[in-house]
C-alpha cells in the first residue's frame, strides 16, 4: 500500500484569511492552482440548527437531508474553508515556503438581528470568530457567488468534492473521526479553514486505508442520499 504523506508541520501551513478587500486576489490565486490540485475539501460554519421538518419521511436519510437543506436555505453563511490537494494529498504552496489553505469570511450574518442557535454561536465565539469584524470587513456572498462561478472551482469536471462515511468502526463528527484516524489538527477547531484541512487529511487516509485507493462508487453522493452495499438509497 502506498505510504500516506505526512501532514506538514504547523509552521509550514498558511491559513489564508479572505475578506472583501482581498477576495479577487485570492480567487485569482486559486484559479492558478486548481487544475493541479483538483481534490477539494470544504467546511462551512453556519449559525447552527434552528428548525427541523415535521412531516413524515420514509427513511432517516431523507429526514437528515431535509433538515440540512432547510437550515442552509434559511440561515446565512459565516465562514467557508477550502483545502486543495492533489491525488497524493499534497497541498499547494502558491509560490511560497508554506502550504496554503483558504478561509473565507462573510458579512451577512448579524448576531443582533438574525436567527441562530445559542450554543452554536457561543462555540464559534470561543473558537475565535469575530462577528463584528465579519460584518465590517467580510465578503458579500452574492459577489462571491459570481466570482466563484468563473473560478474553475465549480463546473469543472476535473474537480473532485467528497463527503465521507461508509467505513466500518468509524463514527462521530470530524473531531472524533480525526481522533480515530490519528490525525493532528492544525489551526483552531470550529473554524472553517482548519476544519477543511482536517477533512482533506481524513479523506486521504480513508481512501488509502479503507477503499484501496478507489472511491469512484461514492462520487457525487450527498449527505442523506447515501450509498449502501454498493447501491444508491
Amino acid at each position: 500500500m502506498e505510504e500516506i504523506p505526512e501532514l506538514p508541520k504547523n509552521d509550514s501551513i498558511q491559513i489564508r484569511e479572505v475578506w472583501n478587500d482581498n477576495l479577487e486576489q485570492e480567487l485569482a490565486l486559486i484559479r492558478e492552482i486548481v487544475d493541479d490540485y483538483p481534490y477539494i475539501a470544504m467546511d462551512t460554519e453556519f449559525p447552527g440548527v434552528v428548525l427541523r421538518p415535521v412531516r413524515n419521511f420514509k427513511h432517516i436519510n431523507e429526514y437528515n437531508y431535509q433538515t440540512l437543506k432547510d437550515n442552509v436555505d434559511m440561515l446565512k453563511l459565516i465562514q467557508l474553508g477550502l483545502t486543495f490537494s492533489d491525488e497524493n494529498g499534497n497541498l499547494p504552496t502558491c509560490g511560497s515556503d508554506s502550504c496554503c489553505i483558504w478561509q473565507f469570511n462573510f458579512r451577512e450574518f448579524d448576531v443582533n438581528k438574525d436567527i441562530f442557535a445559542n450554543d452554536s454561536i457561543e462555540l464559534l465565539r470561543q473558537s475565535g470568530i469575530d462577528f463584528e469584524k465579519n460584518n465590517e470587513m467580510g465578503i458579500d456572498s452574492n459577489h462571491f457567488a459570481e466570482l466563484l462561478m468563473s473560478s474553475g472551482i465549480v463546473l469543472n469536471n476535473d474537480v473532485h468534492w467528497h463527503l465521507m462515511k461508509f467505513c466500518n468502526n468509524l463514527h462521530g463528527g470530524l473531531n472524533k473521526l480525526a481522533e480515530l484516524l490519528e490525525l493532528e489538527r492544525i489551526g483552531i477547531c470550529h473554524q472553517a479553514g482548519s476544519d477543511s484541512l482536517l477533512t482533506s487529511c481524513a479523506f486521504k487516509k480513508l481512501k488509502d486505508n479503507f477503499f484501496d485507493g478507489s472511491t469512484e462508487k461514492y462520487s457525487g453522493v450527498l449527505y442523506g442520499l447515501s450509498v449502501e452495499n454498493g447501491s444508491e438509497k
